[in-house]
């Protein structure tokens, strides 16, 4: 049943200046760089160079025997592991050493220095023994720079279905990712619960229980070693790893700074503006709540005319 979904082929540059890359954000739609100098990492980060340099340095990670990773259901583990335990253990593909058992899958996303998980990750700061093996475009204001993210994982896990309101670039460095995308404009086939979709696998889409799924126009692409995906604000994305996976996100504001939660340490908040219509919109359902059915009904359906009337002027 793979694949059967149609889906429009995202767009590739090759060797591009950093003026087209930059052009090209505007544009606010995914593309891939491919053949942009990322440094020696691509040829050094194998298992064992990033296990000599990280030694036993502790990492948090997600660890499941399912691979599709359902976050809103939490079919995962959070674990730590030393960082060159957890590189031979994705390498190994079976650990005689296991937290649930032999074939378990691993998921590394790196977080900021403070336990309490009050900072934000910065893959410079917190693993500099191999930031400087890392180049990528410049494509943003130093200003601007939130988080730069190390993801390793396990060839096979797929990370469930969510959108970012900061753009960010991944860059691919050990092995290849499948990557699906939706533009926000199909935001109401995709059965949200906040941030997240509650449509776990995206290839049959589980037309009996979201029949609207199917009906979101999406892109893909194969990320391989190399490659840099830019992704904008608000674009949902599902990605699989389909080999043992290394590669680091780096996310920036691309609006100005009063839009954002200053206590967001993960980039996923809502932005304040939409928060806090969120926030009304649920206290007005709220206070129609105490009407009778037929008053409550006729009120909510004035609020959707409202909201649709709305939609169709910024269209």
């Amino acid at each position: 049943m793979e694949d059967q979904i149609p889906y429009k082929s995202v767009p590739i540059l090759e060797a591009p200046p950093l003026e087209l890359i930059m052009e090209r954000t505007k544009e606010r739609k995914p593309f891939l760089i491919r053949n942009f100098d990322i440094g020696p990492c691509k040829s050094e980060w194998t298992p064992e160079y990033m296990s000599q340099k990280m030694g036993s340095t502790p990492v948090k990670i997600h660890v499941s025997i399912h691979p599709k990773l359902d976050f809103i259901n939490k079919n995962f583990l959070y674990k730590t592991l030393p960082f060159d335990e957890l590189l031979t253990r994705i390498s190994s593909r079976k650990s005689e050493n296991h937290f649930i058992q032999e074939n378990e899958l691993y998921y590394l996303r790196s977080l900021g220095s403070d336990r309490r998980g009050k900072d934000v990750a910065n893959f410079m700061n917190d693993f500099p023994e191999l930031a400087h093996d890392l180049k990528f475009p410049k494509v943003f204001d130093e200003a601007a720079f939130f988080s730069a993210i190390l993801r390793i994982s396990s060839a096979g896990i797929q990370i469930w279905t969510h959108y970012d309101i900061m753009d960010n670039i991944l860059i691919q460095i050990r092995g290849k990712k499948k990557i699906i995308l939706w533009p926000p404009s199909e935001v109401e086939y995709l059965y949200l619960m906040g941030d997240k979709s509650k449509v776990i696998d995206v290839e049959r889409g589980h037309p009996e229980k979201y029949p609207k799924f199917i009906k979101a126009a999406r892109y893909q692409c194969l990320l391989e070693e190399g490659d840099i995906i830019f992704i904008p604000a608000l674009w949902f994305h599902n990605i699989t790893a389909l080999e043992m996976s290394v590669g680091v996100n780096i996310f920036w504001k691309n609006l100005p700074d009063d839009f954002y939660d200053k206590k967001d340490t993960y980039g996923n908040k809502d932005l304040t503006v939409a928060t806090k219509a969120f926030s009304a919109l649920e206290n007005s359902i709220k206070a129609l709540d105490t009407l009778p059915f037929e008053y409550k009904d006729f009120y909510l359906k004035r609020m959707v005319q409202m909201l649709q009337e709305k939609l169709e002027s910024i269209n």
